[in-house]
């Protein structure tokens, strides 16, 4: 991919979340807080970080992408059709009836994903056996992400991975936690507190980083710090808003599951083009 300026990259991250707006409306279901607060960290990923081809998305020198929570895929797929992956047009078919988009990913239905991903908790597991298999390969020059939402890891199994990533230094593994600090039910700190949440990861063996997951610049240095780990897998705590940019939906965990209706989609498209246009401003 070409390099883009932040200023781009923040820009491109607002168009994607206006196409998120306009996908759950269209669909009349799915998740809006959490592909909200992700635009930027899929942004730095698919526009800067990830070694990928959207013209050959199964390119063997690619860079492996594992969705975990896979109920945010409409980041996912809003950021694909934006890389040029396929048509923007589709986007509006998500979770219609045979659709290629179907409401979590489903890797045999659209070229570019790496996983299907629906029961939380798996995402690290599937990197963990990408990492053992690459080393058997003699594979050295292909990195695996993997994006996981932080109510995710109340699942056990997201433990037994970490364990067992941090025992056979699988350091080609950068996981990436969504700390957004809400899951269906409430916040996470009084549904299953997660906290303190950097020094569990490294007690099984991860080297932490800490971000801004909103600011594109901090994802694209982390990431770069994270290639550059070679002893330990690296998972990086990004802390992001819940529907970022749209101000009635931010930090509300009512909407980690509900999509908007018409009214509220043209409230929410104003106030993401009202944001662009002041980013466009700042290139001038």
């Amino acid at each position: 991919m070409n390099k883009y300026s932040i200023k781009q990259l923040e820009e491109i991250a607002n168009n994607i979340r206006e196409d998120i707006i306009r996908m759950l409306v269209a669909a009349g279901s799915g998740h809006s807080a959490g592909p909200l607060g992700l635009a930027d960290i899929f942004t730095a990923l698919y526009f800067d970080i990830l070694k990928h081809d959207p013209k050959n998305p199964d390119w063997s020198e690619r860079d492996i992408l594992l969705l975990s929570n896979g109920h945010c895929v409409p980041v996912r797929y809003a950021t694909m059709a934006r890389a040029g992956y396929f048509d923007r047009k589709e986007l509006l078919t998500l979770r219609k009836l045979g659709t290629r988009l179907q409401g979590h990913p489903e890797r045999v239905r659209l070229p570019g994903l790496e996983s299907t991903s629906g029961p939380l908790g798996s995402g690290l597991s599937q990197a963990c056996g990408i990492a053992i298999a690459h080393r058997i390969d003699n594979i050295l020059n292909r990195f695996i992400y993997v994006v996981m939402g932080d109510g995710e890891t109340d699942e056990g199994n997201v433990w037994e991975a970490a364990m067992f990533a941090g025992n056979n230094h699988l350091n080609k593994i950068i996981a990436i936690v969504d700390r957004n600090n809400i899951q269906i039910d409430g916040p996470t700190e009084a549904v299953m507190p997660l906290e303190n949440y950097k020094q569990k990861w490294e007690a099984f063996g991860w080297y932490v980083i800490e971000i801004d997951g909103n600011n594109i610049e901090d994802v694209i240095d982390a990431c770069a710090m994270g290639r550059a780990i070679t002893e330990k897998p690296v998972l990086i705590i990004a802390y992001t808003i819940p529907g970022k940019g749209v101000d009635f939906m931010e930090s509300d965990y009512h909407w980690h599951g509900a999509p908007p209706n018409q009214e509220q989609a043209l409230k929410a498209l104003h106030e993401l083009r009202t944001l662009g246009g002041k980013i466009r401003s700042e290139h001038e």
